[in-house]
């Protein structure tokens, strides 16, 4: 599949770890087995967790090469990102550096053509298909790259919802259990060894329990979902709807939301008592 559209992530958080003991350490750090990413081939996905398991960031971690891994971040939380990085950071042989601003983040959506020189390129599935990122030195042209057009705005939204992909600040909280967004699938090794909030995560898996867990829907296109709210059969509350697509297709638009354990049938349901089931993808 060649590359269908490029996509502006503009300037994340980034953090730069080096040095004989940075694998084993951001292994003690992150959800994620960095051990994955030898050979500098992908990026993958990971959640920093605390002692309780709970979410404070998800970052993608990239080895860019001569030993060095990078950590991308949300960009306006650089400083929060390294503190709590580096907090456990004692002993261990491990350099540590703050690249926010220095490099420009492009993805491209399908297989990626031949990059410049000086241009890192990692394949990942950022967006919930294969595609590729590439890391772009600040001030840096891509002539290249200008035949592709721009998923953005309205477009990338319905993009983003129609694929199932969970967004800072909507489907993903600080605070909330990685696997009740669905990041066990993308995120989370459980075959590693420790790192903080390893056990309880471990135990989530175990028993298999959530109270909540995300789910792709659809919504029929002349309803929204301003002031309503999810409910069963039995007209209790079953959930709540994070984001709805902006765009309208065949009559219908995705949409993901949060429901709760044990629901089966879900209704969107107005103030005036209206109903209509939801299709859950």
């Amino acid at each position: 599949m060649n590359a269908t559209h490029r996509i502006d992530c503009g300037m994340p958080a980034l953090l730069e770890f080096r040095g004989p003991d940075a694998v084993r350490f951001l292994n003690g750090q992150l959800t994620q087995d960095v051990k994955l990413l030898e050979g500098g081939i992908i990026s993958l996905p990971s959640c920093v967790t605390d002692a309780k398991g709970k979410l404070q960031f998800r970052v993608w971690i990239t080895a860019a090469g001569e030993g060095r891994l990078w950590i991308e971040g949300p960009a306006d939380r650089a400083e929060e990102l390294e503190a709590r990085l580096t907090r456990y950071l004692i002993a261990d042989d491990v350099e540590v550096s703050d690249l926010s601003g220095q490099w420009t983040l492009l993805h491209l959506i399908g297989e990626s053509p031949p990059a410049p020189d000086g241009v890192v390129v990692r394949a990942c599935t950022r967006f919930g298909v294969p595609g590729s990122d590439w890391w772009l030195p600040a001030g840096m042209k891509t002539p290249a790259l200008l035949g592709f057009p721009a998923l953005a705005g309205d477009g990338l939204e319905a993009f983003r919802i129609a694929n199932g992909v969970p967004l800072w600040g909507r489907e993903i909280t600080e605070g909330l259990l990685p696997p009740e967004a669905g990041l066990d699938a993308t995120d989370i090794s459980y075959q590693k060894g420790c790192y903080i909030g390893q056990e309880v995560i471990s135990r989530i898996k175990s028993a298999g329990k959530l109270n909540k867990r995300l789910a792709r829907m659809e919504i029929d296109g002349g309803w929204s979902a301003a002031d309503t709210r999810l409910v069963d059969e039995e007209g209790r509350d079953a959930g709540t709807i994070t984001s709805v697509s902006p765009v309208e297709s065949g009559g219908c638009r995705a949409a993901l939301g949060y429901l709760k354990r044990g629901v089966e049938r879900v209704f969107l349901e107005t103030p005036d008592g209206k109903r209509q089931p939801l299709r859950l993808i």
